[in-house]
């Protein structure tokens, strides 16, 4: 077993429910329109006038026992060493195993070309000869998009190709310079806790020792190194 295994831990009770966190991954991840690789379940109870209502952030599980990896025909979707659940484009065929046997349903699939919608209003400015095209604002910052992170493109494309299946990755190009998970960093009230479940000082240890936590779809088996303490 490697040194350090990543897990987070969501504390319900801390969170706010204002999905930065979904907003930071998009920003972070070069997402298109319709994919969250960070996003939220919504759950309303009870009979007015008690009635209780749920805010829970979700993403990919990370899970020890990955279906997808299990699944995956060619290894494209694979366990690093360090417990994270991450994709080949290389090796994958498109055959969307692993998407069909996530029960969480984090996997997503690039139907059309990702710069399509993109494309087809590139040429379009907000206001006529007052604002400038997205076209044109891409070519001045030398982006393939006018909002891009580069950074995403270190150990993963930039902009996944059509027909390759993506998913949250803990944004381990940010792990290789020793920065927290973007989602992490924007949480404005630290509901979001991130580290190495191997080391018991460390902040989601910490947490899973002081509060009696549980995951999501518990009956699968999957065991997510994603974890919920308290409640919304």
């Amino acid at each position: 077993m490697a040194t350090k295994q990543y897990g987070m831990v969501i504390d319900l009770h801390n969170c706010v429910g204002c999905a930065g966190c979904d907003i930071a991954c998009k920003a972070e991840n070069n997402l298109p329109h319709g994919f969250a690789w960070s996003n939220h379940a919504l759950e309303t109870s009870g009979t007015f006038p008690n009635v209780q209502f749920r805010y829970i952030p979700t993403l990919c599980n990370h899970c020890e026992n990955a279906p997808c990896v299990a699944n995956c025909p060619t290894t494209a979707m694979h366990k690093t060493d360090e417990g994270l659940t991450l994709h080949d484009v290389e090796k994958c065929i498109g055959c969307r195993a692993c998407q069909v046997s996530c029960p969480y349903g984090a996997i997503y699939v690039n139907e059309d070309d990702p710069l399509s919608a993109f494309n087809s209003e590139a040429s379009t400015a907000l206001i006529a000869n007052g604002t400038s095209t997205s076209k044109e604002v891409a070519e001045r910052v030398g982006a393939p998009v006018p909002v891009y992170n580069p950074d995403r493109a270190t150990t993963y494309p930039g902009i996944r190709p059509q027909g390759v299946p993506e998913k949250c990755t803990l944004c381990d190009h940010r792990l290789k310079n020793d920065e927290l998970p973007a989602c992490v960093v924007a949480c404005p009230a630290d509901a979001r806790i991130f580290g190495d479940l191997n080391d018991p000082d460390s902040a989601p240890r910490q947490a899973l020792a002081k509060h009696q936590a549980s995951v999501l779809k518990q009956e699968q088996g999957t065991k997510p190194r994603v974890y919920y303490i308290r409640e919304y």
